[in-house]
């Protein structure tokens, strides 16, 4: 193969970030890896998003408890893929929440993603053998669901399929904060590899009617002020229009995947080559892309025999 693939060639440590976005709430960052939301109520925590394995969870917990010592009651996962909820475990809750269709993807294709992510992202994977299994919500939802930490609302919301089509946001309305996970990035490549390219920006819309004063990205920093949270969506939507019509646009005149391939990086290359985790992950969007241009609305699973082929076919 021609590049490392994926991500295996990245195994350098990144500087966390621990940063308040609002009033006990908080965002665990690290230069483009996956983020975790804290978000703090008066009795209890809950974590918006896990990390990969228990051992990286218990990173987020050595902050959480550098400023409080409440229980942590919950978890939210905001979708299903194994970087985001493999470590849920570490955290002891009582309760991990996730939509109904987040639970579904699980139940179709979640020991082939944390095959394949694993595959494709060593780093993140530290201490791979404390995962005890399969991480299952315990409380699920459709539509939207409220939960109260005290005095604290936190509604949790599904707005739309995009990044998968389970995507679940947190909302805390006495902040006007939102946790997105992977629906927005910060200067981060959107990976796409099982999104709905089309219904996205109908999300993204749907994220902007809550006009968040703050925001927590899926990757990237934290977003601290209105300013930077439309950036950040406005990137987000271009990094994904760009991707899409260019493919859809080759598919419409019969050329191939890695034609079409060729003409995204193209495209995309002078705004967003430079983002992190963009060369990981611009062969499974095109490949994605191509799909939903040919009009396979319910993306194909990927697995770490067809992540290699479909590599070596693109960047080989």
């Amino acid at each position: 193969m021609s590049k490392s693939f994926a991500s295996t060639g990245d195994m350098e440590a990144k500087n966390i970030t621990f940063a308040e976005i609002g009033d006990g709430l908080y965002a665990f960052t690290a230069e483009g890896d996956p983020n975790t939301g804290v978000i703090i109520g008066d009795d209890a925590v809950m974590v918006v998003d896990a990390q990969a394995t228990p051992a990286m969870a218990e990173q987020v917990i050595e902050r959480v408890r550098g400023v409080t010592d409440k229980p942590i009651k919950y978890v939210l996962l905001s979708h299903y893929h194994a970087v985001r909820v493999l470590g849920a475990s570490a955290y002891g809750a009582e309760q991990i929440i996730g939509s109904d269709a987040t639970r579904a993807l699980i139940v179709e294709r979640g020991q082939e993603d944390w095959d394949s992510e694993y595959g494709r992202f060593p780093r993140l994977f530290q201490a791979a053998d404390t995962i005890p299994g399969l991480t299952w919500p315990t409380m699920t939802f459709d539509g939207m669901m409220t939960v109260y930490l005290g005095r604290r609302r936190v509604d949790i919301v599904h707005l739309g399929r995009g990044h998968t089509a389970g995507d679940t946001v947190a909302w805390v309305p006495d902040s006007q904060v939102m946790f997105s996970g992977d629906l927005v990035e910060y200067k981060s490549a959107c990976y796409c590899g099982d999104a709905h390219l089309t219904d996205w920006p109908t999300t993204l819309d749907n994220i902007e009617s809550f006009a968040p004063q703050a925001l927590m990205p899926g990757r990237g920093d934290a977003l601290a002020s209105t300013d930077i949270v439309a950036e950040a969506i406005g990137l987000t939507r271009d990094f994904l229009s760009t991707l899409y019509t260019t493919v859809e646009r080759g598919a419409a005149r019969g050329a191939s995947l890695k034609e079409c391939f060729d003409m995204a990086q193209a495209a995309m290359q002078p705004s967003f080559g430079d983002w992190a985790i963009y060369e990981h992950c611009m062969p499974f969007n095109v490949a994605r892309a191509y799909d939903e241009a040919n009009g396979i609305d319910h993306p194909r699973i990927w697995t770490a025999e067809r992540d290699l082929q479909m590599w070596e076919q693109l960047q080989g």
